[in-house]
């Protein structure tokens, strides 16, 4: 069983930066294409960023392009999401999932973003 928990979250200003941190049980990590998602209240969820097993390949959404950086380390089982530049609108819960050929087979418990304005 492939358990995911997520860390780091909490309250910050606007333009403020946190780094979100998601652990990943088992011995299987380095298998899995990993993402971050985000849900805001009333909101479908929504993508934020992927990293490929190995770590070579990333990919973000356009909302977040230029300010969120996705990366993982096999050696800890773990993949973080640096976020920079945070605006208000960033504010959600944040989820990462750990997938195989496109599809999201775990998904972590959450982790709340709030960004004031």
């Amino acid at each position: 069983q492939v358990q995911l928990v997520e860390s780091g979250g909490g309250l910050v200003q606007a333009g403020g930066s946190l780094r979100l941190s998601c652990t990943v049980s088992g011995r299987t990590f380095s298998r899995y294409t990993m993402a971050w998602f985000r849900q805001a209240p009333e909101k479908e969820r929504e993508f934020v960023a992927r990293i490929s097993n190995s770590g070579s390949s990333t990919y973000a959404g356009d909302s977040v392009k230029g300010r969120f950086t996705i990366s993982r380390d096999n050696a800890k089982n773990a993949v973080y999401l640096q976020m920079n530049s945070l605006k208000p609108e960033d504010t959600a819960v944040y989820y990462c999932a750990a997938q195989r050929f496109g599809q999201n087979e775990y998904w972590g418990q959450g982790t709340q973003v709030t960004v004031s304005s």
